[in-house]
């Protein structure tokens, strides 16, 4: 702790995001960054706690205090080293990571200014590269072992990258075109640009990993393994299937899933053509986003870009408490607060509280979703609280809407014992720092298995 008073003196400041009449026109990312001076500042502000909650909040462990200060005595390369031997891909979380930590941080429950944690990791690997302190490990001593990795996201590479370095042969088996999963076909370009993800593939493949894309696995009781002459598998294949909402009308033309939109807008940003019955886009319509989370606002900021007409955002669920505390949740453990998001400052209704009833058309057209207010009363019995009737029914105008409500949680069969599951796919829908985090975790246990 290199300066005692720092967190005292010098207040939390934030990068902040380019101006809005200058980032809704293109899909560059929307976070701007500070200049050395003032990010070695920030830095010093983390008091190096005796009980470091932000340790305890990070999924991965990531073990910010030393970070902290290495970065603030400006030795980089210190701070590269403690950084990244927790977190394998700095550069994904320290863009979209909800940081976990920061809430956790003694300073958030001091005077509600967190030491910036996330901007100060990004800052810190976007310097690694910079300044060629990450080279490929090429001189990794093979173990003659094989796994195989199913699905290419945050927890199949995480896990991939851990069993390579362990010294297995690994070979990711991806269905999609190019490997990051949600990282690149979920979260818009203005959020993370994909020459990240493909920066961090090319040093992996560098470091002796296999990506076999196009190849769609099966994942039964019968893994057909042999095919490959694995010794172990992991299925890391995330949660592929959105929740539905099966109201009338679903089937009109302008119904989409939040990923069909968020998926075939970074395909085009690649470089991918679409014919003109098969481009979702929100140009020139008024836009209803069905779901309140990250997926929603994504979609909002999507939504912008294309130059849609208005956008409005419904939650069946009540409005978050507002304010940085939330009384349900208290600090250390993260706030269920109101979230406003880049998106969300760029033009937006939000509405909680509403349910849908149908979707409305017109020569198998979407016009308008008809929504009615309610409020939720305890119940009686336990449980999940009631849903009941409060306002009337109305029509929201709307020539597009996207469903963002979330994801099923995926159910499997009873795997061979050399068959390990991870990430989304385990435990369900939840954030990139978590499927990072069980990849790691899971490449433990592949390891512990293999060593038997």
């Amino acid at each position: 702790m290199g300066n005692p008073k720092a967190f005292l003196e010098i207040h939390r400041q934030e990068a902040g995001y380019r101006p809005i009449h200058d980032r809704i026109h293109d899909f560059g990312e929307v976070e701007q960054t500070l200049n050395t001076r003032e990010r070695k500042r920030q830095a010093s502000r983390c008091m190096d706690c005796g009980v470091p909650f932000c340790h305890w909040a990070c999924p991965l462990g990531n073990k910010a205090p030393e970070w902290n200060d290495a970065l603030y005595r400006g030795d980089w390369e210190l701070a590269f080293r403690l950084l990244t031997s927790t977190n394998p891909f700095p550069e994904f979380t320290g863009r979209i990571c909800p940081a976990l930590c920061e809430k956790a941080c003694v300073l958030n429950r001091f005077n509600h200014e967190p030491t910036t944690n996330r901007e100060d990791e990004c800052a810190i690997i976007e310097a690694a590269f910079r300044e060629g302190y990450i080279q490929p490990h090429t001189d990794i001593l093979r173990n003659g072992k094989k796994v195989a990795v199913i699905g290419a996201g945050p927890a199949g590479l995480a896990a991939a990258n851990a069993l390579n370095q362990m010294g297995y042969t690994v070979t990711v088996f991806e269905k999609n075109e190019a490997a990051g999963g949600l990282l690149r076909y979920g979260i818009p370009n203005f959020k993370l640009n994909k020459a990240i993800i493909d920066r961090r593939i090319a040093l992996m493949e560098q470091e002796g990993v296999e990506f076999r894309y196009g190849e769609a696995v099966e994942c039964t009781a019968a893994l057909p393994q042999s095919t490959w002459e694995a010794d172990a598998v992991v299925i890391a294949t995330g949660t592929p299937t959105a929740r539905d909402l099966r109201a009338p009308g679903r089937e009109l033309k302008g119904v989409h899933f939040a990923l069909e939109l968020l998926s075939q807008q970074n395909r085009v940003l690649a470089g991918m053509e679409f014919s003109k019955d098969e481009r979702i886009t929100a140009k020139g319509k008024d836009v209803l986003v069905i779901g309140g989370g990250d997926t929603g606002s994504d979609c909002i900021g999507t939504a912008h870009r294309q130059g849609c007409k208005s956008v409005t955002q419904i939650e069946i669920m009540p409005k978050p408490v507002e304010g940085p505390d939330d009384p349900q949740n208290p600090w250390p453990n993260w706030p269920r607060t109101l979230k406003t998001t880049s998106s969300h400052e760029e033009g937006c209704i939000r509405r909680w509280n509403i349910n849908t009833l149908e979707f409305i058309g017109e020569n198998g057209r979407l016009t308008g979703v008809k929504v009615q207010e309610i409020d939720w009363k305890p119940n009686p019995d336990g449980g999940r609280p009631l849903m009941v009737e409060k306002g009337k029914p109305e029509v929201i105008k709307a020539e597009l809407c996207l469903l963002a409500m979330g994801f099923l949680k995926p159910e499997h069969p009873q795997y061979p014992e050399n068959v390990f599951v991870c990430g989304d796919a385990q435990n369900g829908a939840s954030l990139v720092v978590r499927a990072m985090a069980s990849g790691i975790e899971t490449a433990r246990r592949v390891d512990a298995f293999l060593s038997k």
